[in-house]
């Protein structure tokens, strides 16, 4: 088992009520596998799932990479607005 915490940004934030979380998930798991085990948690997230980007130790990472025990996920929702 590997030990990932999750931080939570914006409407996902909101949606979700809390900033963070830890998730455990199996050996060899990727972020998609990371996203359906915290949408158990907090389905109220699922609508944004089409939109959010996601960096792995702060650096952007897609769907398939691979996550090691103490990774630090963050899940971004689009930005929008700006003049």
């Amino acid at each position: 088992m590997i030990r990932i915490r999750v931080l939570f940004f914006a409407s996902l934030r909101e949606k979700a009520r809390t900033r963070e979380c830890e998730q455990e998930l199996e050996d060899g798991q990727n972020i998609r596998a990371l996203w359906h085990a915290l949408l158990a948690r907090y389905p109220a997230i699922e609508p944004l799932g089409a939109s959010l980007s996601f960096a792995v130790n702060q650096e952007y990472a897609d769907r398939d990479q691979i996550l090691r025990d103490g990774d630090e996920v963050a899940l971004i929702p689009p930005v929008s607005g700006g003049s």
